[in-house]
C-alpha cells in the first residue's frame, strides 16, 4: 500500500492578483472551515486597528499601497474571490507555476498544498479567497504576534488534516513558528531547507532561493513524493542534496549551486 498523501506547506506571498470571478468569501468555507471563528476574530481586530488610523504600521505599507490594502479590508466580505493558488503571485508561486503542470500533478498540487496565513490560519490551494494584506509576523493589539496566537488552532487543524501523511514544511521562519511539532503525529514533520555558501559561510538562501523553493515544490508534486526518502531523491537544476536528518522532526537540506 502506498504511503498516505502528504501535506505540502507553502508560504503566501505579499504579491497578490487583484479581482476574481468567484462568489464572496465564506469564512467557514474551504478545506479549513473549522477555523472560521479564529478568522473572523482576526478580521475584526484588524479592522479596529485600521479604523483607529494605524493601518500603515500593521500592514507594512504606505501611500497608494496602503490605500489599496485598506480598501481591500473594508470591502473584503463582498469582494470577488479566486483560488488561493491563483491569488498568490510571488516568486515561490511563480516557480511552482501550477497552471503549467501536467494534469495529474496539477491535481496533486491543488489537493496537497496548504498555505499558512496571518488572516486565514490555513488555506488550501483550491480555496477561494479575496485579495488581502496581512503578514504572519504582524503584531495586533490584544493578540501579540499572529504566529503565536494562531499556533494552537493551526497546529490542531493541520494534525487533523494530515492524518497518516507526512507534513512537508517549506516555510520561512516567521511562518514556521505557527506550527507546533508536538501537535503532529510523531515523526510526521519534515522540514525542507535551501542554503547557500557566501562570504560569511553557509546561510539560508536569499531571494534567488525563493524561486528554487518554488521549483522544488513543483518537483515534489510532479514526482508524487510522499516520504522522507522520496524528498531526498527529488532533483532540481541548481540544487544538490546536502543532508538528511531523521528524528522526531526530520530535515532535508538542499544546497544552492553556483
Amino acid at each position: 500500500m502506498a504511503p498516505a498523501a502528504p501535506v505540502l506547506l507553502i508560504p503566501p506571498s505579499e504579491g497578490k492578483a487583484e479581482g476574481g470571478d468567484g462568489a464572496p468569501v465564506e469564512w467557514g468555507g474551504g478545506r479549513f472551515g473549522d477555523l472560521a471563528v479564529e478568522r473572523l476574530t482576526v478580521r475584526d481586530a484588524v479592522r479596529r486597528v485600521l479604523a483607529a488610523g494605524a493601518g500603515g504600521p500593521l500592514l507594512g505599507v504606505r501611500g497608494p499601497h496602503l490605500e489599496r490594502a485598506i480598501g481591500e479590508w473594508k470591502h473584503m466580505d463582498a469582494s470577488p474571490t479566486m483560488p488561493a493558488a491563483q491569488r498568490y503571485t510571488g516568486v515561490v508561486w511563480g516557480g511552482i507555476d501550477i497552471t503549467s503542470l501536467p494534469a495529474p500533478a496539477r491535481r496533486r498540487a491543488m489537493s496537497r498544498i496548504v498555505v499558512t496565513s496571518g488572516l486565514w490560519g490555513l488555506v488550501g490551494a483550491a480555496d477561494a479567497i479575496p485579495a488581502y494584506r496581512l503578514k504572519m509576523g504582524a503584531r495586533v493589539d490584544g493578540f501579540g504576534s499572529l504566529a503565536a496566537w494562531w499556533r494552537p488552532a493551526v497546529s490542531g487543524a493541520l494534525a487533523r488534516h494530515a492524518g497518516r501523511g507526512v507534513v512537508i514544511d517549506m516555510l520561512p521562519l516567521d511562518h514556521r513558528a505557527v506550527i507546533d511539532p508536538a501537535a503532529l503525529r510523531s515523526g510526521s514533520l519534515v522540514r525542507v531547507g535551501i542554503v547557500e555558501d557566501g562570504p560569511g559561510g553557509r546561510r539560508a538562501a536569499g531571494h534567488a532561493g525563493k524561486h528554487l523553493k518554488g521549483l522544488l515544490a513543483r518537483a515534489i508534486v510532479e514526482h508524487d513524493a510522499r516520504t522522507l526518502d522520496d524528498l531526498a531523491a527529488v532533483r532540481v537544476d541548481g540544487l544538490s542534496l546536502l543532508s538528511v536528518e531523521r528524528g522526531e522532526v526530520a530535515e532535508v537540506t538542499f544546497l544552492r549551486e553556483g
